[in-house]
């Protein structure tokens, strides 16, 4: 939280331009929203055509220690977009209010005479730069916690519950492929005039990185040097556009999620338990995954917290969400690759739209993270 509120404040302030404001904030919602349904509509017509869900035996229907049942509404999910208090916004960890707070603050530094912004600017930048060393201190441990946990799931579950739940594994990574090897490629080639391989090769390290911890806020420093330094993005659309995306650009979340809830809905459906989903319910899966992959916290498994409320929406027992468990940390690694790679894709295409020249040398080998 902190790190993403230091960042969000002195990269809107840094930038100074109310007017770039408006047009960069404008940009990168536009995009957030349309790849977030694209890949989201990758997941569910891929999920129809397989139906890993009907016929499966998987004999799990309890509900998961420790996961908290949510009956949100989608008219919740709005007005929990705004904080009555930030302060508190921040204890309870909500994000996105966290991230309108901070563009507001950071748009009425700029307003405010210098004297008076300055000293407020430096203090944001100079507490971000503090937090970008702390969390790169973090992630030195991060490999050794993700042995653990990994380990201490087999050795709960055992492997037999990955047989019937690999058809549906297979089909959350065929999306996941499909989206980024296929859609965000082909939007950094023709819109942003890139080559997409050298562009992989510059953010590689935050890509690993992404993949290895499972959070995307955990990933955000990296991404943000991978951005600066390897592929030349200036920092005002870097410091701007990153952070926000960490929440807000979901895509692999939001695939995920209507993979998940498809699959559970077809399972119940198969064993009589509930009626199958139709068109207009699976628009309401669709169009709450969306909601939810932008509001999702960039931790490891928020994706499985979240999927409550799409479920309540459509009508689906809670206790589904103890279905997909088994295999839930391999995709999440996954989902987490995916969301990284397509926030810097989004930054670089913003840059590029905003006049900047991207990857106009060989890709900086010598940096820390290479």
């Amino acid at each position: 939280m902190p790190l993403v509120f230091s960042s969000i404040v002195s990269g809107v302030a840094s930038i100074g331009n109310t007017g770039r404001l408006g047009r960069l904030g404008g940009k990168a919602l536009f995009y957030y929203v349309f790849t977030t349904l694209v890949a989201t509509l990758t997941g569910l017509v891929v999920v129809n055509l397989v139906k890993p869900g009907v016929g499966a035996e998987l004999g799990l229907t309890a509900v998961p220690e420790g996961l908290k049942t949510s009956q949100t509404s989608l008219l919740a999910v709005f007005q929990g977009l705004f904080p009555d208090n930030p302060v508190k916004a921040a204890a309870e960890g909500q994000m996105i209010q966290i991230i309108f707070f901070a563009i507001i603050l950071g748009v009425f530094i700029t307003r405010v005479d210098e004297k008076v912004g300055a000293p407020l600017l430096a203090f944001f930048s100079s507490f971000f730069e503090v937090m970008m060393k702390m969390t790169r201190f973090i992630i030195l441990l991060t490999p050794v916690g993700a042995f653990g946990l990994v380990g201490s799931i087999i050795a709960r579950t055992g492997f037999a519950p990955f047989v019937p739940l690999g058809l549906y594994a297979l089909c959350v990574l065929t999306g996941l492929i499909l989206h980024a090897f296929i859609t965000l490629p082909l939007m950094i080639r023709i819109i942003g005039g890139l080559r997409p391989i050298k562009f992989v090769r510059a953010v590689a390290p935050a890509l690993m990185t992404a993949f290895s911890t499972s959070s995307s806020s955990a990933t955000l420093p990296l991404a943000m040097e991978c951005a600066e330094k390897r592929a030349g993005i200036s920092n005002q659309v870097a410091s701007f556009v990153l952070p926000i995306g960490t929440t807000m650009n979901m895509n692999g979340t939001a695939l995920y999620e209507c993979v998940a809830v498809i699959f559970i809905a077809q399972y119940y459906f198969s064993h009589g338990q509930v009626a199958s989903l139709g068109i207009a319910q699976q628009a309401t899966v669709v169009l709450t995954a969306i909601l939810v992959a932008i509001g999702a916290p960039g931790i490891p498994m928020a994706g499985l917290v979240m999927m409550s409320i799409i479920l309540n929406a459509v009508g689906l027992p809670l206790e589904g969400v103890g279905l997909i468990l088994a295999v839930d940390r391999v995709l999440d690694m996954c989902r987490t690759t995916v969301n990284v790679w397509g926030d810097l894709c989004a930054t670089a295409i913003i840059a590029v739209s905003e006049g900047e020249t991207v990857l106009t040398g060989p890709v900086n080998q010598e940096t820390e993270f290479a």
